[in-house]
């Protein structure tokens, strides 16, 4: 780590770290609001380009595989040319492409406008996380759970305002150009102020591997983050239950008035936003393990309340403990990829995140096929099981002890 962003212990961070810290702040509520302003656009563009609702979710297939290949192809480049370089290019591509939609007049328009979407979210995506991960590494304790609640925040603001556009009858294509717009100058405002890319001392770097020559092969990816990644992709597929199906187990299952199930998504949303902001002074006190097996746990036991319960006051209880216990976990994963070869975060980032955005879109699309053999509320069993899966697994976020990531700072020998 550069000088200038590594503080001494128990010295403040630097100036220029806090302005680093403020700036991915920025691109993670950026990142909120752009996708956002997208989600509550659905239903008028949906109507615009005259589909249903069975048609949209195949087309919502291209936004999440656009999503993985921009997390994949710009995972290298964030290790190659620094997360901050590729901050600037995805955050002005997302936002640029979040018009697209808005535009779009028929199906096939529509796929390809969610492609180029989904991979400028990608990007964006993995390279913040990148960069959230390294100014983590600078502050020396806990700071990654507030980035992302903060994206939460993007999606709140996004929901206000777009509620307020549509109630004046604004077309999606005039305000999603606005955003367009908006985005691409807060990009270009934040990015200056983010970490340059990390530069490894000679005393930071395996001997081993700098005698190596420049054709030698790239090692692979370690096994602890392919692990990372499974259980990336278990909670957010968990993640994506609540999303999709936490409402219409209260209205369809419960007969709970739809004023009431809609608070079953608020309350699970609103405790996962609470939650992040809340994480990381117990990763603090506690370590990353403790959050991932109890926050895991507790997961279990809300979405099993939630499941079993014959009433709604009492299921919007479980749904609300499954955002508490949810909340901290995913934030643990990314940190744990990134700090497992400093040289290599962006590329360990993009693993961990691109299979963990496979199991948010996974979740819906396993749920209803099961809903054909089983009442909605036993499938959650399901995602109550891979909760406990995670709790069980997660002494993997403990570094490894074949060698440090970060070795004690010593003076080379003359």
């Amino acid at each position: 780590m550069s000088e200038s962003t590594a503080p001494a212990t128990g010295s403040p961070p630097s100036r220029r770290l806090r302005t680093a810290r403020a700036a991915t702040f920025v691109a993670f509520a950026l990142n909120g609001f752009v996708m956002g302003m997208w989600i509550v656009h659905i239903p008028a563009i949906e109507h615009q380009v005259g589909i249903t609702h069975a048609v949209l979710g195949w087309l919502l297939l291209f936004l999440g595989g656009g999503a993985f290949a921009g997390m994949q192809v710009c995972g290298a480049l964030a290790d190659r040319f620094g997360s901050r370089n590729i901050v600037l290019a995805g955050g002005a591509l997302c936002s640029a492409m979040v018009v697209l939609p808005g535009l779009a007049d028929s199906p096939w328009t529509l796929a390809a406008a969610l492609l180029a979407l989904g991979f400028g979210n990608g990007c964006l995506d993995v390279s913040m996380n990148t960069q959230a991960v390294q100014v983590e590494r600078g502050y020396g304790r806990p700071v990654m759970s507030a980035f992302h609640a903060v994206f939460s925040v993007g999606g709140v603001i996004a929901s206000l305002i777009g509620a307020r556009t549509l109630s004046w009858d604004w077309r999606p294509s005039a305000t999603l150009a606005a955003v367009a717009v908006t985005g691409v100058l807060i990009t270009f405002a934040l990015v200056p102020g983010m970490l340059p890319p990390e530069r490894l001392s000679a005393a930071t770097t395996d001997p081993r591997q700098t005698a190596a020559t420049p054709s030698a092969p790239r090692r692979r990816t370690p096994s602890q983050v392919w692990a990372l990644g499974v259980l990336a992709l278990m909670l957010m597929l968990c993640e994506g239950v609540a999303n999709d199906w936490s409402v219409l187990h209260l209205k369809d299952v419960l007969d709970a008035p739809a004023a009431t199930a809609a608070l079953a998504y608020g309350g699970f949303a609103t405790a996962m936003t609470v939650g992040r902001f809340v994480t990381d002074r117990v990763v603090g006190r506690f370590g990353r393990v403790f959050v991932v097996r109890y926050g895991a746990a507790f997961a279990a036991l809300g979405l099993t309340t939630a499941s079993l319960s014959p009433w709604a006051p009492l299921a919007l209880l479980g749904w609300t403990l499954f955002g508490i216990g949810l909340s901290g976990c995913i934030p643990q994963f990314f940190t744990a990829a990134g700090n497992v070869d400093p040289e290599s975060s962006g590329a360990n980032v993009s693993r961990v995140a691109g299979l963990g955005y496979i199991g948010m879109l996974a979740g819906p699309a396993i749920i209803g096929p099961l809903t054909h053999l089983v009442p909605l509320n036993f499938t959650f069993f399901l995602p109550v099981a891979f909760c406990a899966a995670a709790a069980v697994s997660a002494g993997i976020l403990r570094p490894s002890r074949r060698k440090p990531t970060r070795p004690e700072p010593a003076r080379a020998e003359a």
